[in-house]
């Protein structure tokens, strides 16, 4: 197998984030192909090779899946890159994502969990309150865009009129945006020459007040009078209310969405939405989950996770603009949260006054950081990173704690794996997660993990090398880790000892003492899957212990 070869195959699976399984029967090898959707005929090219594994570049869709029982809902399906799995029936979408979820946790996690499902977002289509935007053209010299990438591209950009993920409200004023600009010709940004004007547009909408802020991204490369296109903007027929209009200038060289000023072209720089019974302020920078009724889903998930906090202190870390802190508040003796977003700290002070939260603290500043200077200390934590997880540095200072529960709360399950690696070595343990699908018709999902610390007369499940436990004459043939790797190489996929044990003793192959037996007759064992079940015996019979 070589770069530039050309290949065809069915996706057997995705695997998260969006990485298409193909095997290819005349190189013996599977090869990851991003894009697709499991059980589609595909053709594509190797473009390079990944730690010794081939990755290839989706050139067409042979065959549609027979998962793809619907039609799309957009006009620039599949060439957009926003709602890859569109075409599967959302029942589909969530059992994949399962199946990912597991196949990742699975190795993550030392012994059994409890793992819950995943929970559907209230609603599939139109569920997103904010959106990025970006001008540019759809392709070369073409005339001006305003919408998302175009799938695999970082330049071209096709007009998102129609998009489904948000509400009806943001493709008029995307419309309107846009023919402004056209009708006066004005530039985009072109990030590699760094010329230009027109960098995003960014539109939030309050899903259950309404409320609709505007922010139109421009480099001061050009001046243009905009009090005509805030005119057109507040004439628009909408089923909600702008209450804001403003001009964010930047000036910076990377693409993304900053600002170095803002000017209030109209209305106010906020707007209000609800969550669980509590108002928000919400402006341009703030974080908030992007899917107010699929955040209603987690956050209540979490306040199950999290338990009986009658009298306790809640450490709420990477607390954003203090919707959790606020959600737990009326149960707890007092939630501090720590976000190093100046703006949002501002906004959930702000928000906990408005709501009648008085035992709701919030510090500005990195997480690594204030944890030394804070003298209060928790009982329990609440994390929410953001998607590359939480920094190396800070999360030895945040297990230091030693507290009886952590709810972790992740929106990139590959970071959460990682990160479960240390908090089990420091004596926590997974007793159970749950998913919450906040991006429906995406590879995206919220995943959410309680922890507990193991107490000093717990059981412990060791992972042992059970190549010193067994010697019988198939076993000396191949260790565990040699098993390991074949399984990698061959099949792009990661076995525990656990599931290899699990499979020899299937095929009647002796092993030894395995510590990640159940505790108990109700306990909870990870069983092998039927797909690493037959890659585990393939390699059984390579090595030539069994036939």
């Amino acid at each position: 197998m070589k770069k530039g070869q050309i290949f065809e195959g069915i996706i057997e699976r995705v695997d998260f984030p969006n990485k298409g399984i193909v095997y290819v029967p005349e190189a013996e090898k599977y090869v990851t192909v991003k894009n697709g959707i499991p059980g589609q005929k595909v053709r594509f090219v190797i473009n390079k090779f990944k730690r010794g594994n081939a990755e290839g570049r989706l050139l067409e869709v042979l065959e549609k899946s027979p998962l793809e029982t619907r039609e799309p809902v957009c006009s620039i399906f599949p060439a957009c890159g926003g709602c890859m799995y569109q075409t599967m029936p959302y029942e589909e979408q969530m059992k994949m994502k399962e199946g990912q979820i597991r196949r990742l946790m699975d190795e993550a996690v030392n012994g059994e969990y409890v793992f819950e499902g995943v929970k559907a977002s209230p609603k599939e289509f139109g569920y997103r309150n904010k959106m990025e935007f970006s001008f540019g053209d759809e392709y070369k010299d073409g005339p001006l865009s305003l919408g998302l990438h175009k799938k695999g591209s970082t330049y071209d950009v096709l007009t998102a009129s129609d998009c489904r993920l948000v509400h009806a409200d943001m493709n008029r004023i995307l419309v309107c945006v846009l023919e402004y600009f056209r009708e006066r010709n004005v530039s985009y940004y072109k990030k590699m020459q760094h010329t230009g004007y027109l960098r995003h547009l960014l539109v939030r909408r309050g899903d259950t007040t309404g409320e609709i802020l505007v922010n139109l991204v421009t480099t001061t490369q050009e001046e243009h009078d905009l009090q005509p296109l805030v005119d057109e903007l507040l004439k628009l027929d909408l089923d909600g209310k702008i209450v804001g209009i403003l001009h964010i200038l930047n000036d910076s060289l990377s693409d993304v969405v900053k600002s170095d000023e803002t000017r209030i072209l109209y209305g106010q720089d906020f707007f209000y939405e609800k969550l669980l019974g509590l108002d928000f302020k919400i402006t341009p920078f703030s974080f908030f989950q992007p899917n107010t009724r699929g955040a209603e889903v987690l956050y209540e998930t979490v306040r199950e996770y999290i338990g009986d906090i009658h009298d306790m202190t809640v450490f709420d870390l990477f607390s954003g603009t203090g919707t959790i802190s606020q959600v737990l508040a009326p149960v707890a003796k007092q939630v501090v949260g720590v976000e190093i977003v100046e703006e949002a700290v501002e906004a959930a002070k702000e928000n906990a006054a408005r709501n009648g939260i008085s035992n709701c603290k919030f510090i500005a500043g990195d997480v690594f950081q204030v944890l030394d200077e804070l003298e209060e200390k928790p009982d329990v934590i609440v994390l929410d990173p953001p998607r590359d997880g939480i920094h190396p540095k800070a999360l030895p200072k945040i297990l230091s704690y030693g507290v009886d529960r952590i709810v972790y709360i992740s929106c990139k399950m590959t970071s959460l794996a990682r990160d479960l690696e240390m908090m089990q070595i420091a004596g926590y343990r997974v007793e159970k997660m749950t998913a919450v699908d906040q991006f429906c018709e995406t590879v995206h999902v919220e995943t959410v993990v309680l922890l507990s610390q193991l107490k000093p007369d717990d059981t412990i499940e060791i992972d042992l090398d059970l190549d010193e436990l067994d010697a019988t004459s198939a076993e000396t043939k191949a260790t565990y880790e040699e098993i390991k790797e074949y399984v990698k190489e061959k099949y792009q996929l990661k076995v525990s000892n656990l599931y290899i044990s699990q499979i020899k003793r299937k095929c009647g192959i002796e092993v030894g003492i395995n510590y990640n037996l159940p505790k108990s007759e109700n306990s909870r064992v990870p069983q092998c899957p039927p797909e690493k079940e037959k890659a585990i015996r393939e390699a059984l019979e390579y090595f030539q212990m069994i036939s």
